[in-house]
């Protein structure tokens, strides 16, 4: 089984004092303020289920007020009138206070969403600064293009900002998704309603700390924290928000999709669930498939939305690739996430947590066979040790639908063939993997399997520059690169007639 240093925060206070938490409340128009009806809600640590703190709860009269400040500001204000170059500077500026905060940051999402500590302070954190500073350098490079057009006329396109975007954000990396949206929605020149996950907010309302310091007019980024059923619900039916993106369950994309529909036929971009194949052929070198494999489901405690939940190993490497694997899984630390030792933390909230053992249950009832893991550890906080499963058949749940935890289903092929079917066994393409040393088989099935991304001998390689988004079930649209941008952008013509021109 895995290894466990601690259940509690005992140990970690010694190494890392975590601070204070400074911001509670909504981010409204450049100020904090309590929530209308004056609720709050209770932010809670994982390590140990107890409350870090309240927030204050937002819900549609709240939305109502964000959204008014942000039409404001999109309708009146200097920010989508400002050169793409100005809007870059305080976007560069935006970027600066992140990292020099970034220690703060990375203990407020390791403290509120079980992330590990040396990760957030590593990836996280300084993946949003470079984000930003992507986003700002593309600001001034947004232009349209000029139309030959035919008879005595000319005409151009001009790309112009969408309007007043809603994004509703994830709890599994509540940092990279604020900024994965906020970067090329700001570039834009957007303005932004942000309702961050209720299980994770202290990080997002820090960012707008930040972003009023870097100079962002007010009304710009506005933060609402709060419910799915209510805030979230708000900015999905909203008259006046132009366009919203989210990032969650696919569940919950149908109903913001049908939101969106019956209001004001908003557009929407959707990255939704996955139950992401990993393809490993006898060629491969066992020990870094194992290490690939091992990681792209155990990564962030396997709540990543592109985890290789369904690994298929050839069968004439099968044997050792499991041996291999169970004993990397025996050496995994699970502990408390400010522990430098420790490679996985709590599951994010209570709800995830039981979610999960559930699977592991249903797991166990289908037939399939526990290799290693499948229990909690300790008595306090939401700690799952890693779990493998065995003689899984295609119609198990756990082979099927999207369970968001440490829990591998393995599985044996023979041919290339049948791997491609079997990866594109599924509602959901999000993304897949595929480790061989033959260039015609990686080329093969990569342009065989239904996914927005393929990874070839390596796994969540995630990069600014490099779009991702879904296939099927797994949403539409894509982050990042400048197709991201452009999700943010409307596209314009201007004709106009060329009288006694000397050619057309």
């Amino acid at each position: 089984m895995a290894s466990e240093y601690n259940g509690s925060s005992k140990a970690s206070e010694s190494v890392f004092k975590i601070p204070p938490i400074k911001f509670t409340k909504l981010f409204i128009n450049g100020k904090f303020v309590d929530s209308v009806s004056g609720k709050t809600f209770e932010a809670i640590d994982p390590r140990t289920g107890e409350v870090i703190t309240r927030v204050s709860e937002g819900d549609k009269e709240d939305i109502d007020l964000a959204v008014k400040a942000a039409r404001q500001a999109f309708d009146h204000g200097p920010w989508p009138r400002m050169s793409g170059s100005e809007r870059g500077t305080i976007m560069m500026k935006f970027a600066d206070l992140i990292e020099e905060n970034v220690e703060e940051l990375a203990a407020l999402d390791a403290i509120n969403g079980g992330k590990l500590f040396s990760h957030c302070k590593a990836m996280d954190i300084p993946g949003a600064a470079r984000n930003l500073r992507y986003y700002a350098g593309a600001a001034d490079k947004i232009h349209g293009t000029v139309l030959k057009l035919s008879k005595g006329f000319q005409g151009y396109t001009l790309r112009e900002p969408i309007g007043v975007v809603g994004s509703i954000i994830p709890w599994n990396f509540p940092t990279i998704m604020f900024f994965m949206k906020a970067g090329p929605a700001l570039a834009a020149g957007c303005s932004m309603v942000v309702k961050p996950a209720e299980q994770t907010p202290l990080s997002a309302l820090y960012y707008a700390y930040l972003a009023k310091l870097a100079g962002l007019p007010d009304g710009v980024l506005n933060v609402v924290n709060g419910f799915g059923e209510t805030a979230g619900a708000a900015i999905s039916s909203h008259m006046d928000i132009d366009k919203v993106t989210f990032t969650g369950s696919t569940e919950v994309g149908r109903k913001i999709m049908t939101a969106a529909a019956a209001s004001n036929l908003k557009p929407v971009s959707l990255e939704l669930g996955g139950k992401s194949p990993l393809l490993i052929f006898e060629d491969a070198d066992i020990d870094q498939a194992v290490n690939i494999a091992f990681n792209a489901i155990f990564y962030n405690k396997g709540e990543i939305c592109v985890a290789s939940s369904r690994v298929y190993v050839q069968e004439g490497i099968y044997e050792i690739f499991v041996k291999k694997l169970v004993e990397k899984a025996n050496a995994w630390v699970i502990g408390d996430p400010f522990d430098p030792r420790v490679n996985q933390g709590p599951q994010t909230d209570k709800k995830q947590f039981e979610k999960i053992l559930s699977y592991i249950e249903h797991g166990k009832r289908e037939g399939a066979t526990l290799l290693t893991g499948g229990k909690r550890l300790g008595s306090k906080g939401f700690y799952i040790e890693p779990t493998i499963f065995t003689d899984v058949k295609e119609d198990m749940s756990i082979a099927k639908e999207e369970i968001f935890g440490p829990v591998m289903s393995l599985m044996k092929f023979k041919t290339m063939e049948e791997a491609i079917k079997r990866a594109n066994n599924t509602t959901y393409g999000l993304a897949a993997g595929v480790i061989t040393k033959n260039l015609n088989v990686a080329n093969t099935v990569s342009r065989s399997i239904r996914a927005g991304i393929i990874w070839l001998n390596c796994y969540t390689a995630f990069d600014v520059d490099c779009p991702y988004g879904g296939y099927k079930m797994s949403g539409f649209g894509r982050e990042f690169g400048l197709d991201a941008l452009n999700q943010y952008l409307q596209i314009k013509s201007i004709v106009t007639p060329i009288h006694d021109s000397p050619w057309h």
